[in-house]
């Protein structure tokens, strides 16, 4: 071999070795993804409210006395637990006793009255009776007959207008009974105070028409509360009453609670600048309620629509318009699949048909340099059903 054709062997022999290197330094790096392994499991179609949901109360009375007077008695405290019927404030009301109890004793000389009269138009009615008989034996004359007759009828008229001034004297009671009960505010149910707006001997007064006034006494009814919570319009027509419903709350952020669609508002809100809406309620399946709701807390309610149990799903993250997916293939080329979908919800998709148990879908679709034919190589992975 002459020196020239060595020198240049041994030149190419570099400029090969150099564009080796070259391509090895400037070949695309493979893309870092996450993957999730394809599997079975459950997979969910629901609905979530657009705006938070609030807790409220089953039954909440804002009570105000419907006259005006000064408090002579406030039994009651923010926070105390009351019954059915209890004294919450009462206004001065001796005139009014006084009153009722005056009635109370008229009525009872009505009564003695009207009992006295009665009595007598019975025995008018026997002497009619006797001096008709006698009349026949011609023991007494006609003129007597007519006048116990007479007497007899005009006994019983008394008698009837003696009963008659004695129910005016026990309806004259019940007047004066519903002029005391307004001035006694009493519990229409079992609840907590959790409003008093009054002070002993101060003179309250009812709401004058058309402006809101604090109430005297805001009473919380201690029942199972629910939640209201506004659902889009296009997603309403899909709600039933008696669907599960997984409800949260931002004040127990480690939780969720069962409930189920009670009742949907029969119209729709239009509100400025804000969705329409429909307003559902969702009562909480209080039995296994281990905490204290309260009323005002936020709360967003998910409601199941439908539940396929134990078929192939992807995370719906991993789902791309189409619908799509990018698999990661064994020699490390992330392929594009399409895929037919069935009932989706935000955590995962299920998957009709296009993926098998076991592929392993790319969940970083958004990451750049993540596309059909890139080489990738896995920063992390898990099944579809332990995530």
């Amino acid at each position: 071999m002459s020196p020239a054709f060595r020198r240049l062997f041994l030149l190419l022999v570099v400029l090969a070795v150099i564009g080796a290197g070259a391509w090895y330094l400037m070949r695309p790096q493979p893309v870092p993804v996450r993957v999730v392994e394809v599997g079975r499991g459950r997979v969910e179609a629901t609905v979530v409210n657009t705006r938070a949901g609030t807790v409220l109360a089953v039954h909440r009375a804002k009570i105000a006395p419907p006259t005006s007077g000064q408090v002579i008695r406030l039994p009651v405290s923010e926070g105390d637990r009351v019954e059915t019927g209890q004294v919450l404030m009462e206004l001065w009301n001796v005139g009014i006793k006084a009153e009722l109890a005056l009635a109370e004793s008229e009525a009872r000389a009505a009564e003695a009255r009207a009992e006295q009269s009665c009595h007598r138009a019975d025995n008018a009615e026997r002497v009619a009776r006797r001096k008709t008989r006698l009349l026949e034996r011609k023991v007494v004359s006609e003129e007597d007959v007519d006048l116990a007759v007479t007497d007899a009828k005009a006994a019983s008229a008394a008698c009837r207008a003696s009963r008659a001034e004695a129910d005016v004297a026990r309806d004259r009671i019940a007047v004066k009974q519903a002029a005391l009960d307004q001035t006694i505010l009493k519990a229409p149910f079992a609840g907590v105070i959790a409003e008093v707006n009054a002070e002993l001997g101060q003179v309250v007064t009812p709401s004058p028409p058309g402006i809101a006034t604090p109430p005297a006494v805001d009473l919380i009814g201690t029942d199972c509360p629910y939640v209201s919570a506004p659902i889009d319009e296009v997603d309403a027509p899909s709600i039933r009453t008696g669907m599960p419903v997984r409800i949260s709350l931002d004040a127990f952020p480690e939780r969720t609670f069962e409930g189920r669609v009670d009742r949907i508002a029969p119209y729709v809100l239009d509100v400025e600048k804000q969705a329409r809406t429909v307003e559902v309620e969702v009562t909480f399946s209080c039995p296994d309620l281990t905490v204290t709701l309260l009323p005002g807390y936020s709360a967003d309610a998910e409601i199941i629509l439908d539940v396929h149990e134990d078929v192939l799903r992807v995370p719906s993250e991993a789902v791309i318009e189409g619908p799509k997916v990018l698999v990661l293939a064994a020699d490390g080329v992330i392929v594009e699949r399409g895929i037919e979908t069935g009932i989706v919800n935000w955590e995962y998709s299920e998957v009709v048909s296009g993926l098998s148990a076991g592929d392993r879908v790319v969940l970083s679709v958004n990451r750049d340099g993540v596309v059909a034919g890139a080489r990738a190589v896995v920063q992390n992975e898990a099944a579809a059903g332990e995530r």
